[in-house]
């Protein structure tokens, strides 16, 4: 019997991986989203990589050099950088050491998708910028996706600490956040459930979201946000369930100091035994050095291992340990059911990120995810810093089950939340988890933020119809009680007589209703204060700022204002900017207000938002059991063409916090559509 459904099971893989882009069809709507249909989930995967490919080719072939760990070839030193990390974490060989642990069904999906972006490059030559991206294969898509990975879950940060200087990564990565609510009948006017989606990531680049609609005839029915290289949908909805995701930032890595051997600057010492490094070299291509470089890659029991000034250290990172998060997230959008999800959340491949849940039958579920190791409780180990590695009691080897991780289900409350902050206050207080009761070594977050401070504001004991769940999601308000890591009150009560020069801005800042709205002179200079402020104190521990550093920093904001506007009566849409080519619009919000963003340099002393509140979907699941009422909006469009109608064509809507219908009905998308063709 098991023979014969491991034939079938091939049977199924070899037939789905014959694809004809004629059983494919593409449905643009009338903001150009892609609506993907087919027979099979393979069909539907390559029909995926051929819309995005058409609206975003270039930032696609990015994430392809990276699994082919060719980045230097494209962008070069920085690039090469990046190439080098996959190199010393070694993500092509687990990649090759684990492949056989994929399923058939799920290795036809990525079959499918490769076969359809290596299709768009061969019939759209002149579209390719970086030549060593293709053709290029299953293998390498998985080692870009496990990079990936790995970057969200702090790679880029720790190598730093190591190194001590900036390891780079794919341009435009830099993940920000993001916001997450459901409520069940327990909660909402109408007995519906409700559930907000709400990305805060940067605009462009790899991790920008791309909103899409995906269905077979194989039970895959499912819209949402995913990435550029995604195969299937990170967060979103399907007929019967949804989630969205936050970054959480549980301990996601582990450094270890190795005791070398005085004799041997390639030997370390564990459980009283010299041991010898693991030597490679990584071959790196540079765009623009005809010669290829090599830099030596070290490996000890602990992980990728470092030699530097300070001492050598080792890595261990479980986002790395494991090639099935994608698997996971594919099981995730075929669940018909809570029964299913769970299932699929308890492969526990994926290695982060909060997962909010909320379905038609009533359900919601909440919980802080990971793939925890189960690290040596003893106290003398600091897990948050860097850990004895000469010794099996600090090597951990195994990970815990989902039963071990903080969640909720259904609480007394009707309602569950993360934005960004401590899993233990995700509900009203009856019904919060009890953080003494998980484990102190997996560094789970104890703290309220700015947004989930304000939310404890703006939920009650009474219900929410859903205006009011919309309206909290698009909230621009600061809490009372302000969160930040760099406290501001001498700023708020510094007298202003006793600075005349700098009256009226220490006027506008005190006066200030903590709104961050484009028409506010407060929010202008509380913009100008988070960036100094965060540039002179950044790194060092949290406190208050003293009086002369709030006069120095009120000193700051006159002399800029002046410098670049030639006056101090400026809003926040003066300097604040949301821009896409050559449009130019003022911005609301600030950093860590739920309707967030996050700013850099753009000109003339404006800043241009980067990051922040992006993808945002609402979704209702009817108590009548039809299908999911959708609405969504991204910031720009769905095309990253400038010549596009879909360039901008959500800029309005975004920057007036409005949405658009959206439906998993494939009679209504095909009714409506603006354009129907074969991906070919």
């Amino acid at each position: 019997m098991k023979k014969f459904l491991l034939y079938l099971l091939l049977v199924n893989f070899t037939a789905s991986a014959q694809i004809s882009p004629s059983n494919i069809t593409i449905a643009r709507d009338s903001f150009g989203i892609p609506h993907v249909f087919a027979k099979t989930d393979p069909e539907v995967a390559y029909g995926i990589a051929w819309a995005h490919a058409e609206d975003d080719f270039e930032t696609l072939q990015l994430v392809v050099l990276s699994g082919k760990a060719k980045l230097g070839t494209g962008i070069g030193k920085k690039g090469a950088e990046g190439d080098y990390v996959i190199n010393l974490l070694r993500i092509r060989k687990t990649v090759d050491e684990q492949w056989n642990t994929l399923s058939p069904d799920f290795l036809a999906l990525i079959k499918g998708y490769v076969a359809g972006l290596n299709a768009y490059a061969k019939a759209h030559p002149s579209a390719i910028k970086y030549k060593q991206a293709f053709p290029f294969d299953e293998k390498e898509y998985m080692t870009a996706v496990v990079f990936s990975i790995g970057l969200f879950c702090g790679i880029d940060q720790a190598l730093p600490q190591i190194l001590g200087g900036k390891v780079a990564t794919i341009p435009g990565f830099n993940p920000q956040g993001s916001n997450a609510f459901a409520m069940n009948s327990g909660k909402t006017t109408t007995g519906e459930s409700f559930l907000a989606i709400n990305a805060h990531q940067p605009q462009e680049g790899p991790v920008a979201f791309y909103e899409a609609h995906l269905q077979s005839e194989q039970g895959w029915n499912m819209l949402g946000g995913l990435f550029p290289g995604g195969c299937l949908i990170f967060h979103g909805t399907n007929e019967n369930l949804g989630w969205a995701h936050t970054v959480n930032y549980q301990d996601k890595i582990d450094v270890f100091q190795l005791e070398m051997n005085p004799a041997n600057k390639n030997q370390y010492k564990f459980d009283g035994q010299w041991m010898n490094l693991e030597q490679d070299k990584a071959k790196l291509k540079v765009k623009g050095i005809p010669i290829t470089i090599g830099k030596k890659i070290y490996w000890s029991k602990y992980g990728a291992t470092l030699k530097t000034d300070k001492g050598v250290f080792a890595l261990r990172v479980p986002a790395t340990m494991d090639i099935k998060a994608l698997e996971e997230w594919y099981r995730m959008n075929k669940a018909k059911n809570f029964t299913e999800f769970y299932k699929a959340v308890s492969i526990t491949s994926l290695p982060m990120f909060n997962i909010m849940y909320a379905d038609r039958y009533d359900t919601i579920f909440y919980i802080s995810n990971g793939k925890m190791p189960r690290r040596n409780p003893d106290t003398k180990y600091n897990w948050k810093s860097t850990v004895p590695g000469n010794t099996s009691a600090t090597l951990w080897t195994e990970f815990k089950p989902i039963s071990e991780l903080p969640q909720y289900i259904n609480p007394s409350s009707g309602y569950l939340f993360n934005t960004n902050h401590s899993p233990f206050l995700a509900t009203d207080t009856r019904n919060n988890l009890d953080r003494k009761k998980f484990d102190i070594t997996d560094g789970y977050e104890t703290y309220h933020n700015n947004r989930s401070q304000r939310v404890t504001e703006l939920i009650n004991s009474n219900k929410v119809d859903y205006t009011t769940f919309k309206k909290i999601k698009f909230d621009l308000q600061l809490p009372n009680e302000l969160k930040y890591t760099y406290g501001i009150d001498s700023m708020l009560n510094l007298s202003v007589n006793d600075y005349p020069v700098l009256k009226d801005v220490i006027t506008n800042f005190q006066g200030w209703d903590r709104k961050a709205i484009t028409t506010s002179k407060g929010a202008a200079i509380f913009l100008l204060v988070y960036d100094y402020v965060a540039k002179k104190l950044g790194g060092t521990p949290a406190r208050q700022l003293t009086k002369s550093e709030s006069v120095e920093t009120y000193q700051y904001v006159y002399d800029y204002m002046m410098q670049h506007f030639g006056k101090t009566d400026l809003v926040l849409g003066d300097i604040q900017k949301l821009v896409r080519g050559d449009d130019v619009r003022p911005a609301w919000g600030l950093p860590d207000v739920l309707a967030a963003t996050y700013t850099a340099p753009y000109k003339d002393g404006m800043r241009k938002v980067n990051s922040g509140d992006a993808y945002i979907c609402f979704v209702r699941y009817p108590k009548d059991g039809s299908l999911p009422i959708i609405e969504s909006v991204n910031t720009f469009g769905a095309s990253m063409h400038p010549d596009s109608p879909h360039y901008k064509d959500q800029m309005t809507m975004f920057q007036n916090q409005q949405t658009k219908p959206m439906t998993l009905d494939k009679q209504q998308v095909l009714k409506n559509a603006k354009s129907v063709y074969h991906p070919q």
